[in-house]
């Protein structure tokens, strides 16, 4: 999963080399940190910072026989540093490194997945833009309901790509906390000061109160955070595959030269980007469920969490990495064909301005439900039979005898419908 869907900056955030990196850079500080608190000597601060390094294959080795990640780690380190890594790990349980890192990898992922939604929008807004007023139908329930355009449609997916934006940055803030209080929480072993100097120099908040973990409510705030914005770009694939659909063909993901839609029909033009995306989202809002199922932890901790955040983490924020950059590539090279639209549109001649006459008639003195019943009436038959509304009202005598044919004519207008789409792009966009 890792190495198929990953992105290279973002692969690089996951590696084992970062993560081990992160766990020394928090021992180093608080070596520091117990420096200047005089629980050791400078001399032995100089040689840690000088020698403390690791090899990924050594801690393997170890880890075989310790069964334990961070005394494998740790074991290494010492190999290296030699009697003065003593000083190292004074005071501090395995969780106070592995979920202080953890967090530093989260903030680190939500920075690049905020340059993702940055990238996105950038796109989407351009877009919206360009077919502002490209006139299309508006479905509800998948029926034809009323026109809209096709840029109000990208609007809307830009709008909520900017409250995406939000949520991540609020997710971020969630976990961008650090833990250096010892086996359940309680400082017991550790100078508080430790804590406080090596979330200042790492750039995280110290928990407020912890036991020996970070709570994992904030862990479950952000892959929620990232399970929502999973399915808004889902919401939007989804859109992009109906009206790719050979019986609506309005717009399309780009297809490559050379690129092949079916083993067995050559005709055949898949949106299989936008598919992959919905595939994608649906993994996103499981590890969504697996994150909040990690909350509820035996008494101080216990770990049945870890296991499970060993996929989570990493491949969460992976995916919807590599789900942006494939929703990027869709928007930008996206294929539309007004054309289509408007011969769709016209589908049994304006019968999608029923309620334009309906009001019309109600001004005109009917009831809404007589109103309703002959509108009714000539739009089924013009459903049912293939013919136009706009023929059939027009022969209606009950409503020419309401209105006119010249007045009857001017109801259905495709411009009057979409006359305000410039003021939501204008509320919308500031």
């Amino acid at each position: 999963m890792l190495n198929r869907y990953s992105l290279p900056a973002m692969r690089a955030v996951w590696a084992p080399e970062n993560k081990f990196q992160k766990w020394l850079d928090i021992e180093l500080a608080a070596c520091e940190a117990n420096h200047k608190l005089g629980l050791m000597p400078k001399k032995d601060l100089r040689i840690i910072k000088a020698k403390a390094c690791f090899d990924i294959r050594r801690i393997d080795e170890i880890e075989k026989e310790t069964n334990h990640d961070v005394i494998a780690f740790l074991t290494n380190v010492a190999e290296n540093v030699g009697p003065a890594s003593r000083f190292i790990h004074l005071g501090l349980t395995s969780s106070d490194i592995g979920d202080t890192a953890a967090c530093l990898l989260l903030k680190q992922s939500a920075g690049i997945l905020e340059k993702d939604l940055n990238s996105l929008s950038a796109v989407l807004k351009k877009q919206a833009l360009k077919y502002q007023n490209t006139i299309m139908i508006g479905r509800t329930h998948g029926i034809h309901a009323e026109p809209t355009t096709f840029g109000l449609k990208l609007l809307l997916w830009y709008a909520e790509m900017q409250r995406n934006k939000k949520r991540l940055a609020s997710a971020q803030k969630a976990v961008s906390v650090g833990k250096l209080s010892g086996a359940v929480g309680t400082y017991a072993n550790i100078d508080p000061f430790v804590e406080k100097y090596v979330c200042q120099k790492l750039g995280l908040t110290p928990c407020a109160v912890a036991t020996q973990v970070v709570q994992r409510d904030r862990h479950a705030e952000f892959m929620a955070a990232l399970a929502i914005i999973g399915a808004s770009l889902e919401k939007i694939a989804v859109e992009i595959r109906l009206l790719q659909k050979t019986d609506t063909a309005e717009a399309a993901e780009p297809f490559g030269r050379g690129q092949k839609g079916s083993s067995a029909m050559p005709h055949k033009r898949n949106p299989i980007i936008c598919e992959r995306i919905t595939g994608l989202a649906r993994v996103l809002r499981g590890y969504a469920v697996t994150a909040l199922e990690n909350v509820a932890l035996w008494h101080e901790r216990d770990i049945s969490h870890s296991s499970a955040e060993r996929v989570i983490f990493g491949d969460g924020c992976m995916l919807l990495d590599y789900m942006f950059s494939l929703l990027n590539k869709v928007i930008a090279g996206l294929e539309v064909y007004p054309e289509r639209m408007k011969r769709n549109m016209d589908a049994y001649g304006g019968i999608i301005f029923s309620q334009r006459v309906l009001l019309a008639l109600v001004k005109k003195g009917l009831t809404r439900e007589q109103a309703y019943a002959l509108v009714q009436r000539n739009a089924l038959r013009a459903r049912d039979t293939d013919g136009s509304f706009r023929a059939n009202i027009a022969a209606d005598k009950a409503a020419l005898k309401l209105i006119s044919k010249t007045e009857l004519r001017k109801l259905f207008d495709y411009q009057y419908t979409i006359r305000n789409v410039q003021n939501i792009f204008k509320k919308t966009l500031g």
